[in-house]
């Protein structure tokens, strides 16, 4: 059985398949990582594990001409997107080394009466993370380096697309030093991953992806008491209030919108433009969609790969042509080529269409035209997602009224791609359950225990 199948996307050759793992050998990796975790990484102390940790952020960057190169076959970025992500990953993981005192130090508390008390971050133990093809090695970074400041073990379940990324994050981790069951790779599946949840060793999962597979390992852990964070899917609104340059606000929104070949998560999809300035946004944001090149990942002026796959592709496709016998009007793009798709975008878009609803992923975006900005905020937090979000005004009083205002867990101001290592990612409603990066990650899997002294 080899379920583990790299197919490059811009091909269709199907590249290196590899066997997924016999449940003795995910006993075998369970046992590796709890035996990690109860020897190894308690008698460590933080400065070690963080001198191990900078290893790894430079291995990144020594191998990040190899580390991009998978990534381009696995799931079809564009070798500059994956150069990026590679750089980006490193930043991710060095920023815990380098914080991993200040986020682990004891919290004195004020007591009322005498002695003393302090919360101390102790670790958990062993977690699974299960992880998807969208960013390889950004993903795990943002997981894995938190969790191994503070002294847990991984076992690490990638997508299964992503054989030869999950493959050499590991031996990235072993080349740096870290002791075998510290981060542990596992090609499991479903049934496998529902397993090792629930085996009283490890102590709790994290899932980046869909909602579907977000409710699923949710399930599992609720019935087994274990904690759970999810990062699921979005649908981030991109609102035009006022500005001062509106061709640089349609370069954002085509830059934010064509991110990854528009597979993110927290990429800007619906484009909620008052009425003033709706028509010329328009024109401007479809000429730039249009512009941008399709073509080969690996030539440096490419801006759109391939999608992750054939049947992303036909997805997508499925999504617009839905739209139009629904009433939605196609502006530029609307069609694949294989697992390429056109740059895409719609407009006439109702309430009671699917598309209203849906998280469009791949290069394609809905254009609504609203009054004023009650109107552009009710239509922005009128979703199931909750993940990010965009505000674009002159006025600096409206930007904080309105941010104040969106159903997300993270709003930017005149900006777009903007994660850094130090700001915390997630969202609410059906966007997730929990914050990644920035201090807030090493707060999600860690005992947070009270000692309190006479």
């Amino acid at each position: 059985m080899s379920d583990y199948t790299v197919i490059n996307p811009a091909t269709g050759e199907t590249v290196a398949s590899y066997p997924v793992a016999t449940d003795a050998e995910i006993e075998s990796a369970v046992t590796l990582s709890h035996s990690a975790y109860t020897g190894w990484s308690r008698a460590s102390t933080v400065t070690e594990r963080a001198a191990l940790l900078r290893r790894v952020a430079e291995l990144h960057r020594e191998r990040r001409d190899e580390l991009a190169d998978i990534i381009v076959r696995e799931m079809g970025k564009t070798r500059e997107g994956g150069l990026g992500e590679v750089d980006f990953a490193a930043d991710i993981i060095e920023y815990y080394a380098d914080n991993a005192e200040k986020f682990t130090a004891d919290q004195p508390i004020d007591i009322l009466g005498e002695g003393t008390a302090v919360v101390r971050r102790a670790p958990l133990g062993v977690l699974l993370g299960i992880m998807p093809w969208n960013f390889p090695y950004y993903q795990v970074a943002r997981f894995a380096a938190p969790n191994i400041v503070n002294g847990n073990t991984i076992i690490l379940k990638h997508a299964s697309q992503c054989p030869e990324s999950a493959a050499a994050i590991e031996k990235i981790f072993l080349d740096a030093g870290f002791p075998a069951g510290a981060y542990v790779n596992v090609y499991a599946t479903n049934e496998q991953a529902a397993t090792i949840i629930a085996d009283p060793r490890v102590q709790g999962v994290s899932l980046t992806g869909s909602e579907r597979a977000g409710a699923a390992v949710a399930e599992v852990a609720g019935r087994h008491l274990k904690k759970v964070a999810l990062e699921l899917g979005g649908s981030d609104p991109f609102i035009v209030l006022s500005t001062d340059d509106l061709d640089a606000v349609a370069q954002m929104a085509t830059d934010a919108r064509l991110d990854n070949t528009g597979q993110s998560c927290n990429g800007a999809k619906r484009f909620i433009v008052v009425d003033e300035l709706y028509d010329e946004f328009l024109e401007k944001f479809t000429a730039k969609m249009a512009a941008a090149t399709v073509g080969d990942p690996l030539e440096e002026d490419t801006v759109l790969g391939p999608l992750s796959s054939l049947i992303a592709a036909e997805r997508l496709q499925e999504q617009i042509d839905t739209a139009v016998s629904q009433g939605a009007r196609v502006v530029t793009g609307g069609k694949r080529d294989g697992a390429f798709f056109e740059p895409t975008v719609l407009t006439d878009v109702t309430s009671d269409m699917n598309v209203y609803g849906e998280e469009l992923f791949g290069p394609a975006g809905v254009v609504y035209r609203v009054a004023d900005e009650n109107e552009a905020v009710a239509l922005a937090n009128d979703t199931t997602f909750g993940l990010g979000s965009y505000v674009f005004t002159t006025d600096p009083e409206q930007a904080d009224r309105v941010a104040n205002k969106m159903d997300a867990g993270m709003v930017y101001v005149n900006i777009v791609l903007a994660d850094s290592p130090e700001l915390p990612f997630g969202g609410v409603k059906r966007s997730g359950t929990a914050r990644e990066m920035g201090s807030l990650a090493t707060e999600e899997f860690v005992n947070k225990k009270l000692i309190r002294v006479a």
